[in-house]
């Protein structure tokens, strides 16, 4: 909850009007920032204590349709309030916007005022609690891919999302020359973002034509699930400011490469010493370490959900393309779904290789806790690591192939029940169904296509 902007230092800035606009937002079950612009003047006057939206912003799909079979909220219910309660440490300025700052808030029970639970800050606060009952801290950092395109959003919707030619002509990875000719849109995406107190490290071209990687320096769980947030909000816009299109589609093209959002994570004591670390260990990895990892590792089907929660997300898992098919650990393999950094030094972490970008920080954080915490707590062994090209490995755990797979395992999962409780459970999975029984009812242009004549 790093924010650069004190309540003081705000109530001040709109009283010389350097200020005019806040953006009050809460995430929502896609990762996307929802909410109002209140006049600054409001905002320090009242709306700081508390503001309202609609239940159904966490009962929606990505079309904001109104999806049937939730508990929680529906027109049963009447879809009432929620409170909106700024959390005043995630006050910001958000220097791509004139005069303008933002606040994240929590999300509270009209009635009760107590946290909607399966909201996702709501969730990812609830596991961080649990770690910092054990004495730990969280440390973890999202690598964010995402594809830019010559064209605007609206040039591209016009076309019926066909002309897609992306704003690179050829594999940019680590290309200089190449990513020099994207300065005008990635040079304000680094200097906005570490302007608006996200800690950026750097961008670099990604392993596709058009494709980009932001990287921001690793936090505490809670801020680098809100850094992801905002910088993948902020790609967006500015992209949109420059005439452009960003997506963080994980696969556009059935010959491109997909875009991932890798989870690097960790765990330090309070006095930040990193307690996956020990030179005695085999690796220098910690017991502490390797039965974390076996936790991700033993429950990762379980969890796959948040990590890849749309049909499209499956399309990213095939031999070749650096996005994993096994859930098995290897030593800095890109191959493999979970892969050892830093071995040998205090940078000493695990990458879980299996997220797509279009993931919600907030959940795929929180779930890779809880499973950590169950490998912990269950003292689970952590099996050798594996070699050479995992995709080859014949007797190596899959990772689920389709969203109706992962809907299964994500409906049985004992451990996330017992961590998110069933009806946070069950919520998502009503989630989950939604999008595969709209997905179902759709003829595809590939069906079309293949079969109009030939059938």
């Amino acid at each position: 909850m790093a924010g650069n902007l004190t309540f003081d230092a705000l109530k001040q800035a709109v009283a010389e009007g350097k200020i005019d606009t806040v953006l009050t937002c809460i995430v929502d079950m896609q990762g996307r920032l929802m909410g109002k612009r209140f006049h600054a003047h409001h905002f320090v006057q009242s709306a700081w204590k508390e503001s309202h939206c609609c239940n159904y912003l966490l009962a929606t799909d990505l079309e904001m349709y109104t999806v049937e079979g939730y508990a929680a909220t529906s027109w049963a219910g009447g879809y009432g309030d929620y409170v909106m309660k700024p959390d005043l440490t995630t006050l910001r300025l958000v220097p791509w916007l004139e005069g303008t700052a933002m606040v994240l808030c929590d999300v509270l029970d009209h009635h009760h005022h107590e946290e909607v639970p399966h909201s996702p800050r709501a969730m990812l606060k609830k596991q961080v609690a649990r770690l910092e009952a054990m004495g730990l801290v969280p440390m973890m950092g999202t690598e964010l891919e995402f594809f830019l395109f010559e064209k605007s959003y609206a040039e591209i919707a016009k076309s019926g999302f066909r002309d897609l030619t992306p704003i690179s002509a050829y594999n940019e990875d680590y290309h200089i020359l190449q990513t020099t000719k994207e300065e005008s849109i990635m040079r304000p995406l680094r200097n906005h973002l570490f302007a608006a107190g996200i800690p950026i490290e750097n961008t670099k071209g990604e392993a596709e034509a058009g494709q980009e990687e932001l990287n921001i320096r690793y936090a505490p769980a809670m801020d680098c699930a809100e850094n992801h947030a905002i910088a993948k909000h902020a790609t967006k816009e500015i992209a949109w400011q420059h005439g452009h299109a960003a997506t963080f589609l994980p696969k556009w093209h059935k010959d491109r490469v997909g875009s991932s959002a890798h989870i690097h994570q960790s765990l330090w004591t309070k006095d930040g010493e990193n307690a996956f670390c020990d030179p005695q260990g085999p690796y220098g990895m910690s017991a502490t370490m390797r039965h974390y990892m076996a936790g991700l590792i033993h429950y990762a089907a379980d969890y796959t959900y948040f990590l890849a929660p749309y049909v499209n997300s499956y399309k990213r898992f095939l031999k070749g393309t650096f996005a994993p098919t096994k859930t098995v650990w290897s030593i800095d393999n890109r191959t493999a779904g979970f892969r050892l950094c830093g071995e040998g030094t205090k940078g000493l972490r695990v990458e879980c290789r299996i997220g797509g970008s279009d993931l919600n920080p907030y959940l795929a954080l929180a779930v890779q806790i809880a499973a950590g915490i169950k490998g912990m707590e269950d003292t689970l062994e952590l099996a050798p690591p594996a070699s050479g090209d995992v995709y080859q490995a014949a007797r190596a755990r899959e990772v689920p192939k389709t969203l109706r797979d992962a809907i299964g395992t994500l409906r049985k999962s004992k451990m996330l029940r017992e961590a998110l409780g069933d009806a946070v459970v069950d919520h998502y999975v009503r989630a989950a169904e939604w999008e595969q029984e709209d997905f179902d009812r759709v003829v595809t242009d590939y069906e079309i296509a293949r079969g109009f004549e030939r059938c």
